[in-house]
């Protein structure tokens, strides 16, 4: 499994219909969420395990999808660093 960072922006009118659908994706899917709105930032914000990018997607509000951000995580070993200082030397 890969871990993919989304963000679900939306505006402060389409919060309520964000929060609705996230719910209704079930509890597990709202409790990977972390929310900006109280804050004025008006987006999501998770982080998933899934298999590809399309099931990563899954977990955003359907209206949002257009909107949304998706990134695939990665992790670096020390080795893998000092090999990419060697790479620009």
């Amino acid at each position: 499994m890969d871990k993919y960072h989304i963000e679900s922006p939306h505006t402060p009118e389409e919060c309520l219909r964000a929060l609705d659908e996230i719910l209704a994706k079930g509890g597990d899917v709202l409790g990977k969420y972390e929310w900006g709105c109280m804050a004025g930032d008006h987006t999501g914000y998770c982080v998933v395990e899934a298999g590809n990018e399309s099931e990563a997607r899954k977990t955003i509000p359907t209206f949002l999808e257009g909107k949304a951000r998706i990134v695939k995580l990665n992790k670096f070993t020390p080795d893998q660093i000092r090999s990419f200082h060697k790479k620009t030397a």
